[in-house]
């Protein structure tokens, strides 16, 4: 027997109402469609529903358990309709962020753990790429976010960037490292000490060769390459071997006391790192409220940022 569940979600509330009129009120319904649907609901069983006679009503015990299941539903129904609410709100969901490995470990992730703490129900995958394959990525719906760095090459077609942030790159090495001491560094001494060259495909590999290129004649010795921050961090903490990173990396990781940042001008890139989207508007709602957060997270760092720098990195 197949049974309406419509006519038990209404069943439900009348039991729980106490009279036909309440339980049409809660559900928002007229008092003469609910009673349609129950004397349906009757006809359907074949027994009654409610006791005959009895004020306020009472369910038998067949309109008892049928209420049970009628309550349920409603529940069910309910949950539902939160559910859709949450996700069109983007309170609810699934945010696929795809970013420069570097930015992701020292930054984005900080700030997905800051994200999912006022919205717990929003699950974010993050991954890892540079400007072409986030560019590709997004274009095939595999992602809905990219952080990456753009020049003045301007935003892939179709494709639109939100800038957040303009590169500003420092070189690192350790605590203790023998150029600390140095009162007045030349670009030059930087060819005295190994370096480490970032991951194939980074942007830091272009600024590492000009760097390079700054130098005239000499030229780097190269003795670590393509390791995660991680690495990174750990063969710098104990090796004499510089790095070229962003300093908003370096100010990321001033916690660990582990490296610092040498003052010394070397050349900067012409670029900013950002929020690569799609050119139509977000299909995505949750996406669109992490972007914000991104964007407003960045917003409260970079007078953090700029006071470090300059009481920390360029004070002589």
């Amino acid at each position: 027997m197949k049974l309406s569940e419509t006519h038990l979600i209404q069943l439900a509330a009348v039991v729980d109402a106490g009279s036909v009129s309440k339980g049409a009120e809660a559900l928002g319904l007229a008092q003469p469609a609910v009673s349609r649907s129950l004397a349906q609901l009757e006809a359907r069983v074949g027994k009654p529903l409610f006791l005959r006679g009895h004020r306020p009503l009472q369910a038998t015990q067949l309109g008892i358990q049928l209420a049970t299941h009628g309550r349920r539903i409603l529940i069910e129904s309910r949950r539902a309709a939160e559910a859709v609410q949450s996700l069109l709100r983007g309170t609810r969901g699934m945010v696929r962020v795809c970013g420069v490995p570097f930015f992701m470990d020292a930054m984005i992730s900080r700030i997905i753990a800051e994200f999912q703490n006022k919205h717990s129900d929003v699950m974010v995958e993050q991954s890892y790429g540079n400007l072409a394959e986030v560019s590709a990525g997004l274009r095939a719906a595999q992602f809905d976010i990219g952080i990456v760095p753009l020049g003045t090459s301007g935003e892939p077609k179709g494709l639109r960037f939100q800038p957040i942030l303009a590169a500003r790159n420092v070189v690192c090495c350790r605590l203790g490292h023998p150029l600390i001491r140095t009162k007045r560094l030349d670009l030059g001494e930087l060819a005295l000490y190994p370096w480490v060259a970032p991951l194939p495909g980074s942007p830091l590999l272009a600024d590492l060769f000009a760097i390079r290129s700054s130098l005239g004649s000499i030229d780097l010795d190269i003795r670590y390459s393509g390791g995660s921050l991680l690495s990174l961090m750990n063969y710098l903490a104990e090796t004499d071997a510089l790095a070229v990173l962003p300093f908003s990396v370096a100010f990321a990781e001033r916690k660990q006391s582990r490296i610092t940042v040498l003052p010394v001008d070397i050349p900067q890139p012409q670029r900013n790192l950002g929020i690569l989207r799609l050119g139509e508007a977000d299909q995505n709602p949750a996406a669109a409220i992490f972007a914000d957060f991104v964007v407003e997270a960045f917003d409260a760092m970079k007078q953090l940022i700029q006071r470090h720098e300059n009481a920390v990195v360029w004070r002589r």
